[in-house]
């Protein structure tokens, strides 16, 4: 294995090949230990792809690499954003790892990009962020500087700005949740700056040489991705270990200091929700009521609150887990386009094997593609895309939703809820013949093989973003990535 870090080394002196290397993979399948020795060994630095890690503070519940290992790799990106900043924000992360990606090259270093906030990772890989001339390009800490307009945007009603968004910019109102206040906020937020509706942009973007439906062109030529997977039992266990070893490191400690001094009093001013900045981390909301709990409270009851709030955590690490896998899968085992890069599948289900399954063969993969060969370890097959997943707005009056999605539309139909309320409708009103189209009468059956054929339910509707179109099936894709 010497030999190959050997002549990895010798490659890079050379050129940088591959372009930068990504390291993907559910929290706590071991990406910053793998990232590490990849740039011990090969002239690489990391850069934390982790929207978390880039404030100040609660270093034990943001899974902080160590003072050891930052002394192993030269890092960047980890805790330099005041705590108390919420405008932090994806472009701001972008523009400061691009330039620091550049300067890599320039160095002849390896940029190694590793972490778990998903649409971080995208803004490097592919042009997804909107350049509107309007963006600050300038900030590098994330400080306050003009009133945030998105942050007031989202202080309005989810109707109200939906409503706003169908005024201004109706294709991209009918791609959207009515709830998803950010998004919408953010769409609205475009237009304003731009007066160009925010659908437009991604029009154009997509329309970039190398770009696709769902976003520009890659930003790096052949890059290098690294899926770190795992058996989720395995890896279940693994996680609620990992959250008792925070405990013992002062997990609880650590939120209560914080707490007290950056939260408390947003909580007194009945300010905080959790939804911005540092303040999302898990953790917060699972321990909310433990560390606001009254001194009146008898340490029983403290106890008991502490034991709900670990629990929590525990479900919520487990939770992200799996979103993250399912990103991974969607994002670069599905996505259909030319402009998906090779994912390297790397099995850390077992961890008294990690050189063997995890580390010889990133690094035999690194070594091939620094001499412009094929790996003998091949990616990992893409699956089929199969039907589109068209971006079109429905909506069910039985089950008081609204549904983003062909795909999710025609999941919805097949649901146990669905088929509940549906039953619950003929029983009320047997002359109902839509409710025998709609529905089968038990749950085993099937609605239908086909999504875009998929039969609307009495009380049910759909939009497309098209309102000219009078058909379900020529929804236009728009991506998912803001």
């Amino acid at each position: 294995m010497a030999a190959s870090t050997r002549s990895v080394q010798f490659a890079l002196r050379r050129a940088i090949a591959p372009s930068l290397v990504v390291v993907l993979g559910a929290t706590g399948t071991g990406k910053s230990k793998l990232a590490i020795e990849i740039g011990k060994r090969l002239q690489g630095e990391i850069i934390s792809a982790d929207s978390m890690q880039v404030y100040q503070g609660l270093d034990i519940i943001t899974n902080k690499v160590t003072a050891e290992e930052l002394a192993q790799c030269r890092h960047h990106m980890i805790s330099f954003v005041d705590p108390l900043v919420s405008s932090y924000t994806v472009v701001d992360f972008r523009n400061k790892a691009l330039a620091l990606i550049d300067d890599m090259h320039s160095r002849n270093k390896l940029p190694i990009i590793v972490g778990g906030t998903n649409y971080y990772i995208e803004s490097l890989l592919w042009k997804v962020l909107l350049d509107t001339g309007q963006e600050n390009e300038e900030s590098e800490d994330g400080g306050d500087g003009a009133p945030n307009r998105k942050l007031e945007l989202e202080k309005l009603g989810a109707d109200e700005l939906h409503k706003r968004l169908a005024e201004v910019d109706p294709k991209m109102a009918s791609m959207l949740h009515p709830n998803n206040k950010r998004k919408i906020a953010r769409s609205l937020q475009i237009h304003e700056e731009t007066g160009v509706p925010h659908s437009h942009w991604l029009e154009e973007q997509r329309g970039q040489e190398g770009g696709d439906g769902l976003g520009g062109p890659l930003r790096y030529p052949d890059p290098c991705i690294f899926w770190l997977h795992a058996d989720m039992e395995a890896l279940d266990k693994r996680l609620d270990a990992r959250v008792d070893e925070m405990l013992s490191a002062g997990l609880i400690e650590e939120l209560r200091d914080f707490h007290v001094r950056y939260n408390q009093q947003k909580v007194q001013d009945d300010s905080q929700s959790y939804q911005q900045g540092i303040f999302q981390s898990i953790g917060f909301k699972e321990f909310h009521d433990y560390l606001t709990a009254p001194e009146s409270r008898t340490q029983q009851e403290k106890h008991t609150l502490r034991d709900k709030g670990i629990e929590a955590v525990k479900i919520a690490t487990k939770r992200y887990a799996r979103k993250q896998n399912k990103w991974v899968r969607n994002r670069f085992l599905k996505r259909p386009g030319d402009n998906v890069p090779a994912v390297y599948g790397l099995d850390a289900t077992d961890v008294s094997r990690w050189e063997e399954t995890v580390l010889n063969p990133a690094l035999q993969i690194l070594d091939s593609l620094s001499k412009g060969e094929e790996p003998k370890i091949p990616p990992i097959r893409v699956q089929e895309a199969g039907q589109k997943n068209k971006r079109s707005l429905h909506t069910c009056d039985l089950c008081d939703k609204v549904i983003i999605g062909d795909l999710e539309w025609t999941a919805h139909l097949k649901s146990k809820k669905h088929h509940y309320h549906v039953r619950k409708k003929r029983k009320s009103d047997p002359t109902c013949d839509q409710c025998t189209a709609a529905a089968p009468a038990s749950a085993g059956e099937t609605l239908s093989k086909d999504a875009t054929c998929a039969p609307v339910a009495p009380g049910c509707s759909e939009t497309s973003q098209d309102s000219s179109q009078d058909t379900r099936t020529t929804h236009k894709e728009v991506p998912v990535t803001f």
